[in-house]
């Protein structure tokens, strides 16, 4: 599957594009809460990540002039049965094309494939500071919410990061 959008293309990961996609997840580990891992994984690692996701899921790369600038994907919600209509969404930008419509153009590419595979309900588990400061904003939240996403839940002081603590929130989007 490809598609475009602009001066993006949309198409199917690889395990192939473990190096790259590690490379554009890293600093969001090393150098923000956006992601609460605390080691980025090694792009061995993000091959394997790449691996379980494709078994059951869709998982999207953005590329502008060949080079990869974004990714997205589908993961369980929950593991048990009952929850196989609903799935949680990640969603990754190359930090220099951010606010250029690579997130958006992969949201909606993943949206279109999930609710052709009979997806109903996404989530997304977002890191939300109960200030915004150097290491996360709302921007995240706000990217969500202008995509149809709406809060349907807040943990509080559930995570630390950079000695600081940080809530999450659950977004969801009813599409079936």
């Amino acid at each position: 599957m490809v598609e475009t959008a602009g001066d993006i293309e949309i198409r199917s990961a690889t395990v192939r594009d473990a190096e790259a996609l590690a490379g554009i997840y890293e600093p969001y580990v090393r150098d923000t809460a956006v992601s609460f891992e605390l080691v980025p994984p090694s792009p061995e690692e993000f091959a394997i990540r790449i691996e379980r996701v494709l078994a059951r899921y869709p998982y999207f790369v953005a590329e502008r002039e060949g080079v990869i600038v974004g990714y997205a994907y589908a993961g369980p919600f929950k593991a048990r049965a009952a929850y196989d209509a609903s799935v949680e969404l990640s969603v990754y930008v190359e930090q220099s094309s951010q606010g250029g419509g690579v997130g958006r153009a992969l949201y909606t590419t993943l949206e279109s494939k999930l609710v052709e595979d009979g997806m109903t309900n996404l989530y997304a588990c977002i890191a939300y500071p109960r200030e915004e400061d150097e290491y996360l904003t709302y921007a995240s939240v706000r990217f969500h919410e202008h995509l149809g996403f709406n809060i349907v839940g807040r943990f509080h002081g559930c995570a630390r990061k950079f000695g600081r603590v940080y809530d999450m929130v659950w977004m969801e989007k009813l599409v079936g």
